[in-house]
């Protein structure tokens, strides 16, 4: 029986490499037989020669893994495993050709994927930066697309929950008068992200999670004081946000936590002089180390046909108007 020794550089680096309660720690030992310990900042294999060597390859895949996307799955793991074993994994486990792009659903054998140039860089920002803005037109998938991420996030234990805001602008002082309870209430401002989440997961399904609090889907206002660890959050319809409700926002995440801020800058529902915290929050926050923006156009709208020439419509028809009035 023999030792070896891989020391690590970054303490982030164990969580991604043993996963959740160390399931992907377990799938090693039980796959290469060794015997595996951490002490500080070096992870300890024991075991015969063999059980040595394709326990280095399968760190080093998992390490390179880690280095380039920031993150491991399940099904990346499995393939290092068939490889490792000198045969290939079984259909069901392999990793899919497209495991870039492709985004599993959490019970559905269909597959949610960007479908434009501008759709796929969005999906490699939210997996490279733990806060990420998206700015785009109506019908682009920007809530859809990071929907799909946070289930999938879910789906492969990398968060514990899921929470999905809205402001709910033009509720405001008239808000109390709508009938029914709270939930009543707001469901109107919600339901879009309730839309795509039932696209992905069946009723029962959300209904369950919901239930158990694992997906929550609440108004900005209600997101004060709290400190959410491990959950994939995302604020849509950001461009009713003012800059002191961003802020907010954003000082709500706790460790483990993911943000995606999504919004169409030219459907404000704010008052024509206030300045909205989407476009404050990018301008302040894109230099930072970890934050991502991404800007999609009309080129990335794929809803029917008719809402991109919908949007260049009135799109030009704006630029038109502005330059009569640079103009007049």
């Amino acid at each position: 029986m023999t030792d070896a020794t891989i020391t690590l550089s970054d303490p982030q680096e164990v969580l991604l490499l043993f996963g959740s309660q160390d399931r992907f720690l377990r799938k090693v030992r039980d796959a290469v037989g060794l015997d595996v310990t951490l002490r500080g900042d070096e992870i300890r294999l024991h075991g015969s020669d063999d059980q040595i060597k394709r326990g280095l390859q399968v760190f080093a895949e998992m390490r390179g893994i880690v280095e380039r996307r920031g993150e491991l799955n399940d099904d990346e793991l499995a393939g290092i495993l068939g490889r490792t074993n000198g045969h290939k994994p079984p259909a069901s486990e392999a990793a899919p050709a497209d495991t870039e792009d492709a985004l599993p659903r959490l019970d559905k054998v269909k597959r949610v994927g960007p479908r434009t140039p501008g759709q796929a860089e969005y999906v490699q920002c939210v997996r490279a930066n733990e806060l990420v803005f998206c700015v785009g037109p109506a019908g682009s998938g920007k809530t859809y697309l990071a929907v799909a991420m946070a289930v999938n996030a879910l789906r492969l234990e990398q968060v514990k929950k899921i929470v999905l805001v809205r402001p709910a602008v033009e509720a405001g002082e008239k808000l109390g008068f709508l009938p029914g309870d709270l939930l009543a209430k707001v469901n109107p401002f919600l339901r879009p992200l309730l839309d795509a989440l039932h696209d992905m997961l069946d009723y029962e399904q959300v209904k369950r999670y919901m239930e158990r609090d694992v997906i929550e889907i609440v108004p900005l206002a209600f997101m004060r004081g709290r400190t959410l660890n491990q959950t994939f959050i995302i604020l849509d319809e950001a461009q009713n946000t003012t800059v002191t409700q961003m802020k907010m926002f954003l000082t709500r995440m706790g460790q483990g936590s993911r943000i995606v801020v999504t919004g169409d800058t030219t459907q404000s529902d704010l008052p024509p002089t206030m300045a909205s915290g989407l476009m404050d929050a990018i301008r302040r926050l894109e230099r930072i180390e970890g934050v991502g923006t991404v800007h999609l156009t009309g080129r990335d709208i794929v809803r029917h046909r008719l809402v991109k020439e919908i949007v260049k419509a009135y799109d030009d028809d704006a630029a038109a108007n502005s330059h009569r009035r640079k103009k007049g």
